[in-house]
């Protein structure tokens, strides 16, 4: 129970906020392109663990926070998936940008749904970076705007891994 509160104590003054009234809905219905420009149905992704973060090449807190998306995915590998959707329109930037920050996660390239997705997933303001904890049920747990850190990652692993 200690441990429970530490986390939720953790949890309040580490920027992640909990997500109750944000529906995963619009993630698992919409449809964007992967790095090869070709399409890809999120809903691929349902009934799985996710770890769903937005981002652009020239947001400097999004390049901060790929080392910790990359060891977490690395840490969890077949048990949660770590998504990375850019807020970008064209894929071969994109697709530089990923390899040359070695991004090994499914990396997506939003188009003119970016904005819009994020905002019907919580993020009014539409600000980057924004990441969202969704468990295996579609249920959106956490969401934090700004860099994820270890930190946020350690208070919301085991409500991820959760059956």
């Amino acid at each position: 129970m200690r441990k429970l509160f530490a986390l939720f104590i953790f949890g309040l003054f580490s920027g992640l906020t909990v997500a109750d009234e944000i529906s995963s809905a619009p993630l698992f219905a919409a449809t964007l392109n992967d790095l090869d420009d070709k399409p890809v149905a999120l809903e691929r992704y349902k009934g799985k663990p996710l770890v769903v973060n937005f981002w652009a090449r020239w947001c400097g807190p999004c390049r901060a926070e790929i080392p910790e998306l990359i060891k977490f995915r690395a840490a969890h590998k077949g048990k949660i998936e770590v998504l990375g959707i850019g807020i970008e329109d064209k894929a071969e930037p994109a697709k530089d940008f990923a390899k040359a920050y070695e991004m090994d996660y499914p990396v997506f390239i939003a188009k003119a749904q970016g904005i819009p997705l994020m905002q019907a997933l919580g993020n009014t303001k539409a600000g980057l970076p924004y990441t969202l904890f969704i468990d295996r049920n579609g249920n959106v747990i956490q969401k934090k705007m700004g860099v994820v850190r270890k930190a946020d990652f350690d208070a919301v692993q085991e409500a991820l891994l959760k059956k």
